[in-house]
């Protein structure tokens, strides 16, 4: 097993050039394409590490900010690193923080060597800078980190995007030099760049050659589903993915619905994360091959069947609709617990769907299915 990740193609649909690969980690390997559940506080919400394999996730996704704020690295480093902490034996990717830069905007200044965040905890001052965020990710002992980019506050807004993205080059330019400093992936995690640029495929473009210009183990497309509609969010990816290596791994970060899913594999993208299956989840809305239905609507209240007849998670292979609307309405944590669990499979079985169809040369019946209206939802 190698220490530092890397990656291999198995597959490529000739037709509309989906790959199917293997991402090998210190942690194990995990197939592509590849959807990471959400543990933002090093937990995904309401779930167990045993339930999360059992309904196929193989990598999770953690939040830098929220884990540098609590418990703190050092802690954490203390508890036998992030694996330990979050009963985890598989790979884990952690994001830079860059993302809190922007949905934390009022609560943010930024400034040329980084970003000043209040405290969402106690309103001290978090410096995040691409360096820290390097040795904050190395010190929790991810197998994937990932670099400081400043997401632009509208994506459509030219100037805005283009400086953000300016910036976004220059602290690649300084996390790199520090995450080869320290050993680079020889010696610890591997570093992924991400690519800005908004809406505008001149912006995409440049950024996608400003970051391959690092050759680094992996890339990021980020900005998306900050305000642009699907068909701006698909010219970005046409824009960019010709142009990042075949022999590394591409990550669309925060992008979330089955459609969303197969429309950027057909473009060659690799891996996926998003709330979308967990939040929704402890909404009581769940995903079906019939679209998104919620479980507190009185038409579920004599209904024995199962959520999904053709699903293997705990929650339709145990539990009536019925007996979920009756969770739900009466606030029982089980109903959100279930939910979540249901939806996470839904998204990973989609995903291993996929990748069999990939390998097996014909994604007609998956496209079929999943471009149905009602499997078009937003998120």
């Amino acid at each position: 097993m190698p220490r530092s990740p890397s990656f291999r193609l198995e597959a490529v649909d000739p037709a509309t050039g989906a790959r199917a690969g293997v991402l090998a980690t210190p942690h194990g390997e995990v197939p592509t394409p590849l959807f990471l559940p959400v543990g933002t506080r090093g937990t995904v919400k309401g779930i167990r590490p045993e339930e999360l394999a059992a309904v196929g996730a193989r990598m999770l996704l953690a939040n830098t900010y929220h884990l540098h704020l609590r418990p703190g690295e050092e802690v954490v480093a203390s508890l036998g690193g992030l694996h330990a902490l979050m009963g985890w034996e598989g790979p884990i990717l952690t994001d830079s923080g860059g993302y809190q830069v922007f949905s934390l905007s009022h609560l943010t200044a930024i400034d040329e060597e980084g970003a000043t965040l209040r405290s969402v905890v106690d309103g001290r001052p978090i410096r995040l800078t691409p360096e820290s965020v390097v040795l904050i990710q190395r010190t929790l002992g991810a197998d994937v980190i990932m670099a400081l980019d400043h997401c632009p506050a509208d994506p459509t807004d030219r100037r805005g995007v283009a400086e953000a993205t300016e910036r976004t080059h220059r602290w690649l330019d300084r996390g790199a030099r520090a995450w080869r400093a320290g050993g680079g992936g020889e010696a610890g995690p591997a570093l992924f760049g991400i690519v800005q640029g908004g809406v505008f495929p001149d912006l995409r473009r440049a950024s996608a050659a400003a970051v391959v210009a690092h050759d680094l183990p992996g890339y990021a497309i980020g900005g998306v589903s900050t305000g642009e509609d699907r068909a701006a969010r698909l010219a970005a990816l046409d824009a960019v993915l010709p142009l990042l290596p075949p022999d590394r791994p591409r990550y669309l970060m925060g992008v979330g619905t089955p459609l969303d899913f197969v429309e950027a594999v057909l473009r060659g993208v690799d891996m996926f994360d998003c709330v979308t299956p967990t939040r929704h989840g402890r909404n009581h809305q769940a995903f079906t091959p019939e679209g998104r239905i919620n479980l507190r609507n009185h038409r579920w209240r004599r209904d024995p069947g199962p959520l999904d007849p053709g699903c293997d998670c705990p929650c339709c292979r145990r539990f009536s609709r019925g007996a979920l609307r009756h969770l739900a309405t009466s606030g029982e944590m089980l109903a959100g617990i279930l939910l979540s669990l249901h939806n996470l499979r839904f998204f990973l079985r989609l995903l291993e769907e996929v990748r069999a169809a990939i390998v097996a040369g014909d994604l007609s019946p998956v496209l079929a299915r999943v471009r149905r209206p009602e499997m078009g939802m937003g998120s």
